[in-house]
């Protein structure tokens, strides 16, 4: 069979780019089709097949792939698929819009439905300081991205959800079933040593964004003391520098293959945003680091509550700190969270996604009289 993989758009090497780069080492030679790439900080993707769109040009003049989501789906929708039979699409925005030829079996690893058009409007207008005066002609544009969005799901035969969350959304959204398969973490975050001695920092890791809440962290820590250190780079990286008190460090941009360590010394990783799955707390976890997360998302798929972590109910400094007294009560084995971790290795994630397309394939050539496959 000959595969080809989308990508909505690939500006770093995050979560997302995760799924793929397990589908390149599954499939190497399929190549990877995308509206825009920042080829050189893609991690294990710069070794691949990339195939950008005429959006490139564009990208590289803007700098910012956001501003050129309107355009994206024009984009998507010119990607010539043609002689291929299993279209494997990672989305959580435009990606799902392809249109693969009638013979083609469209599977699509969905991380969420669209949430520019769905569930954040006013923050892609905040957070991109969109002038009052474009207002108006920006909405009308985010009005049709939801509607074409609606009508893109009927282009895709078999939904994947990275979570609980992200399979109750496809229901709800696009009125589909899905089969969950959570994101995978990378195998050398189980080959860290254990630390087992005397952690006194608690631990964030993620991009610097308004929505993942590192500003409620800073402010907790503010407030009662404790150490934090932060790991990221991001948009909002100026403002929580200025937010950050005397107990918390800003690390920064910490590369990857020192990340395991920063795991495994820290006291909890903490994790407050509303994420549709998030891979930080199965990394903090595969490092034998228990986490403290906002109790929402993808969190509650792969945090065992007093166990390998536990929840905070509200993202309110209040609900933090009570979750951190909680915290201080209870004793955790990192030996058994790293067990945990496990079912959410590479080699399981891989070992799923092999035997689902291959499941379909089978399906396909046993249906090939009849030409058909059923949603």
């Amino acid at each position: 069979m000959r595969l080809a993989f989308i990508a909505d758009w690939l500006p770093t090497y995050a979560g997302a780019e995760r799924v793929i780069a397990q589908w390149c080492s599954l499939w190497p030679d399929a190549p990877l089709f995308t509206t825009v790439a920042q080829h050189g900080k893609l991690g294990p993707l710069d070794r691949a097949d990339i195939r950008a769109s005429a959006l490139q040009r564009w990208y590289r003049i803007l700098g910012n792939h956001k501003l050129l989501l309107p355009w994206m789906p024009r984009a998507i929708e010119r990607i010539d698929l043609r002689g291929y039979d299993i279209v494997l699409s990672s989305s959580h925005a435009v990606a799902k819009g392809v249109i693969p030829p009638s013979t083609a079996i469209h599977i699509c690893y969905c991380h969420t439905p669209m949430r520019y058009a769905w569930e954040m409007e006013e923050q892609y207008l905040q957070d991109f300081r969109v002038p009052a005066l474009l207002r108006k002609t920006v909405r009308r544009r985010l009005t049709a991205l939801r509607r074409w969005d609606m009508t893109t799901a009927k282009r895709t035969d078999v939904f994947i959800a990275n979570s609980s969350t992200t399979q109750e959304r496809i229901a709800r959204t696009y009125a589909r079933e899905s089969t969950v398969i959570h994101p995978p973490v990378d195998d050398h975050f189980f080959e860290a040593p254990l630390h087992h001695g005397k952690r006194t920092s608690y631990l964030a890791v993620g991009r610097l964004v308004p929505y993942k809440r590192f500003d409620l962290l800073i402010q907790a820590a503010n407030a009662f003391g404790f150490p934090l250190d932060i790991a990221g780079t991001g948009q909002d990286e100026q403002r929580l520098r200025s937010l950050a008190g005397p107990t918390v460090r800003m690390l920064g941009y910490v590369p990857e293959e020192q990340l395991s360590a920063l795991y495994a010394q820290a006291r909890a990783l903490l994790f407050p945003p509303f994420e549709d799955a998030g891979v930080v707390p199965l990394e903090a976890q595969a490092c034998g680091t228990p986490v403290i997360a906002y109790g929402q998302g993808g969190a509650l798929d792969t945090v065992l509550d007093g166990v390998t972590g536990l929840f905070f109910a509200q993202q309110t400094i209040r609900s933090l700190h009570n979750a951190l007294q909680r915290f201080d009560t209870l004793h955790f084995d990192p030996e058994q969270i790293r067990a945990h971790a496990q079912q959410f290795s590479g080699e399981i994630f891989r070992g799923r996604m092999r035997a689902m397309v291959d499941e379909i394939w089978q399906t396909k050539l046993a249906n090939k009289h009849t030409g058909e496959f059923g949603h």
